[in-house]
């Protein structure tokens, strides 16, 4: 079983906060998924895409792009860390980086996600981040990294059981990424979710 077919299956907590929540979410990465138009376009539906590539030159084309295939597929298009790149190109809603979270400088993203109707999500790599998250009325929280990765070199995993003390404790749903495969994935409990960059389809 695929990890896509893992997360359509999921027992979770999807309809908290009067929406429903994808299971599945692409994390798009400069180095290690270099064209998101492609994989985007093998997502199943419901599925999330959440638009990194900070540095890239063309983020705006890229995200118009991406929105396009959301559009055709029913996908729902997060855009991380820019509520006003979001806005312009009608994503479903904004994430927003742990450093943003930590600033406190959330009014402007959280005001156009309420007024709007859109999601919010927020990066989380510890238990601090994620009450955060929940005080700030998040829709859910992307904890990571769930299992080594390469996407963090040299940082340990908080393995299956913390990950799972934290999300049942969270306060909103929580999303496991990273390192986490349709063999991984079995291991972790009280996920809302799952997200990926390269594994969706293992």
């Amino acid at each position: 079983m695929t990890l896509a077919n893992l997360a359509l299956h999921l027992n979770a907590r999807r309809r908290r906060h009067g929406r429903g929540l994808p299971p599945l979410i692409l994390v798009t990465d400069e180095s290690r998924l270099p064209d998101p138009v492609a994989a985007a376009a093998r997502l199943p539906v419901g599925a999330a895409i959440l638009l990194r590539h900070y540095h890239d030159p063309d983020r705006a084309g890229l995200a118009r792009r991406l929105k396009a295939v959301a559009r055709r597929r029913r996908l729902v298009l997060l855009v991380g860390g820019d509520w006003r790149l979001a806005a312009r190109v009608g994503a479903d809603g904004v994430h927003l980086p742990e450093s943003l979270l930590r600033s406190g400088r959330l009014a402007p993203p959280l005001g156009w996600a309420r007024r709007r109707h859109r999601l919010t999500t927020g990066a989380c790599h510890g238990r601090h981040a994620l009450g955060l998250a929940a005080k700030m009325g998040l829709n859910a929280a992307l904890l990571s990294p769930v299992f080594t990765t390469a996407s963090h070199p040299g940082a340990a995993g908080l393995g299956a059981f913390r990950f799972a003390t934290w999300a049942r404790r969270a306060g909103l749903p929580v999303h496991a990424l990273g390192g986490v495969t349709a063999i991984t994935a079995r291991q972790i409990r009280f996920a809302a979710g799952f997200a990926a960059i390269g594994a969706l389809r293992r």
